[in-house]
């Protein structure tokens, strides 16, 4: 295991070229930025800390959707919220942004077992398109699904998903455009009623999925990043039906490299509860060790 000392070494400081930005429904923005010394270390599951605007002093921390080494480029999703985000989505082509990178631990990169399911709720939603694309490379004997919740308007177009999950899921037809064009299944849920999705929270879809998957609980693995309370029922989900789980935990960040320790957050041990930093001691860590308020 990489203690927390020697991954802070490996952060880099440098500036990334905006290549481009697109705009979704919902206010969200999705950014493509060439930086290829951050992208040859970064791994599913880690961050970037951004400076968004040479007045604003206070960097913003961004998981990593994808990442192309031969590229050199990675794509971040965020929503226009304040004055950070809304002067980042401000940015043109040719832009260059102070970037920290890659910061944090990773999910697991390997020995998968044969069941993978993915469950990602709004923000919790790059890092593990990040994270199916990376097991879809190098792993093929595991089983992936993802499952995808949002209240508002996914940033991608919704389309009937046309990879059979083995199961009917309600209304839940639709699927990730990027994902199908990997050969990966995932269903969507919403409590707004959006066409082709999975009417309740995406944890109740994916309890559905895993009810009806008839196999044994040392097969099945779980990786999910999303708000709070999601988490707080996945970690329920994994109890119930997963031999192992991780999840990303979000949480407000300052300096996002360990000085600060305004991210902490209660950890169980064998042996003691101790405070944890989100930014580098995560942000993944055991499903079932993260103790929430």
């Amino acid at each position: 295991m990489i203690d927390t000392d020697s991954r802070r070494k490996t952060i880099l400081e440098t500036k990334g070229e905006v290549i481009r930005l697109h705009e979704h429904d919902g206010g969200q923005i999705s950014m493509r930025i060439y930086c290829p010394d951050i992208v040859e270390k970064a791994h599913p599951g880690q961050f970037i800390h951004i400076r968004c605007s040479n007045w604003l002093q206070m960097r913003r921390p961004m998981s990593i959707m994808r990442a192309s080494k031969n590229g050199g480029w990675l794509e971040i999703l965020f929503k226009k919220t304040g004055a950070g985000t809304e002067a980042l989505s401000l940015c043109n082509p040719g832009d260059f942004l102070k970037i920290l990178g890659p910061i944090g631990n990773s999910f697991r990169l390997n020995n998968y077992l044969k069941h993978v399911i993915l469950i990602g709720g709004g923000v919790g939603i790059p890092p593990l398109l990040f994270l199916a694309e990376h097991i879809k490379k190098v792993n093929r004997n595991s089983s992936i699904i993802v499952f995808m919740g949002s209240e508002i308007p996914f940033p991608f177009k919704l389309t009937p998903s046309k990879i059979y999950v083995g199961s009917e899921l309600g209304q839940a037809i639709a699927g990730i455009p990027f994902l199908e064009d990997l050969g990966v299944p995932s269903r969507l849920a919403s409590n707004q009623g959006f066409a082709g999705c999975y009417f309740g929270h995406v944890t109740n879809l994916a309890s559905e999925y895993l009810r009806k998957l008839n196999c044994e609980k040392e097969e099945i693995e779980i990786f999910a990043c999303g708000p709070n309370p999601m988490l707080i029922e996945t970690q329920k989900v994994a109890k119930a039906y997963a031999h192992r789980s991780q999840i990303s935990v979000e949480e407000n960040m300052a300096c996002a490299v360990g000085g600060c320790a305004g991210c902490t957050i209660a950890i169980q041990s064998e042996s003691a509860i101790s405070m944890k930093r989100v930014c580098v001691d995560g942000p993944i860590f055991d499903a079932a060790s993260v103790i929430f308020s």
